[in-house]
């Protein structure tokens, strides 16, 4: 349940999602989960920052889902996979959701296997996060590691990955197309922190996509204190390819104070984990914290500033985008939101970490859970609601 996408031309009670990388634990809650302190442990000693990989053979996957509401809006509903979509390389290999090389140009974490030893880096390797499908069957997916935007073929074939300027050489071992035409300042998006949100124009003329969260530019201390992340938007070609990034703006966080349920404290507990476009730059964004969920109408305006190749861009610019206490002072309007849903008031049950948002038509919209595989004793769930005319 890490992303959502329903295509318009098939029924109502059928949708697409899609994995993340596999189930994880945190090497620094080994003690807790697996009773054994210090389980990850390399040459130079213990490595809390690493992330132990139940599976290091998971394939990230997208699944197609066919739901029954029983005619009822508002409760969890039942499901059946009715197709299994496993990512693949160019030979047809299934790929893994192990952390790629980037070190030192993007942060990344060592990975562990279920028994404590260290894994290799792997250049395909992705931690995918949002998808959408296009007219011609074919997918744009987001992942999280580089970040990237991942070009996938009707059977999972991995036809092109997009990266920021500056690391496709880091990649270029990958057995598919790396090109480095993202923003290159993306790299600097903190760890786990990197693409989450993905959204298709209905006409198939732009796709977009969004940070989870501010980046950590210059530092991580940036990362926790902004409210600033940004939104991009790419022309593309008929064929479903990418043209060109035309498009960069900026949208303002809630403050954590405004969400309640969670024992939120600090900014960054406030993500951004779902997009989906209505229109024509018109788009629904799902801000949350891991119980509460709110979602909001989002324009690209005449008077919204794009900043795309702008000093905003420079990681010499200082102080950053994420260091601006205020966005006027610096003649940037952000994104204008207007809230259209929020769990507390409407839903107060709603499952917790939703990561994905699909609508259904015009009155039904349903979201999906990240379950983290069942680590936390979590299902995955959708919840069906009739909310489509509010967005």
């Amino acid at each position: 349940g890490s992303g959502a996408f329903h295509f318009s031309e098939d029924s109502t009670d059928e949708f697409f999602t899609i994995t993340d990388r596999g189930p994880t634990i945190a090497c620094a809650d080994s003690e807790t989960v697996v009773d054994v302190k210090d389980f990850c442990v390399r040459s130079t000693g213990a490595d809390n920052a690493g992330t132990i990989f139940a599976d290091t053979t998971f394939t990230p996957t997208i699944y197609k889902f066919n739901i029954d509401t029983g005619g009822v809006a508002g409760t969890k509903v039942s499901y059946e996979v009715i197709q299994t979509i496993k990512l693949l390389d160019l030979d047809d290999q299934p790929i893994s959701g192990l952390p790629t090389p980037l070190a030192p140009l993007a942060t990344i974490a060592n990975a562990y296997d279920h028994n404590g030893g260290q894994q290799e880096f792997d250049p395909q390797g992705v931690d995918t996060e949002a998808l959408v499908r296009l007219a011609n069957e074919s997918f744009w997916v987001a992942e999280e590691y580089a970040p990237s935007l991942i070009r996938v073929n009707a059977k999972g074939r991995i036809l092109g990955r997009f990266v920021p300027n500056g690391l496709e050489d880091k990649l270029a071992a990958a057995n598919y197309r790396i090109t480095g035409n993202l923003p290159a300042i993306l790299a600097k998006r903190e760890l786990d922190r990197g693409i989450e949100s993905l959204a298709l124009s209905p006409d198939g003329q732009f796709l977009y996509f969004m940070m989870e969260s501010p980046l950590a530019n210059p530092d991580s201390a940036a990362f926790q204190n902004s409210r600033y992340v940004r939104l991009f938007k790419i022309s593309l070609l008929t064929s479903g390819e990418l043209d060109s990034v035309v498009g960069e703006y900026v949208y303002e966080l809630d403050l954590p104070d405004t969400f309640t349920g969670d024992n939120t404290t600090q900014q960054s507990d406030v993500k951004v984990s779902e997009m989906v476009a209505l229109g024509t730059d018109k788009l629904v964004i799902l801000e949350r914290v891991t119980r509460h969920t709110k979602l909001y109408r989002v324009s690209i305006a005449d008077d919204t500033t794009n900043i795309l190749a702008s000093e905003w861009d420079v990681p010499a610019t200082s102080p950053s985008l994420e260091q601006l206490s205020e966005l006027a002072a610096q003649g940037i309007t952000p994104l204008s939101k207007t809230k259209v849903f929020d769990s507390n008031s409407e839903k107060p049950d709603l499952v917790s970490n939703i990561e994905g948002l699909a609508v259904l038509n015009n009155e039904y919209v349903a979201l999906i859970n990240d379950n983290d595989f069942g680590i936390t004793d979590t299902k995955t769930t959708i919840t069906v609601l009739k909310i489509a005319e509010q967005l």
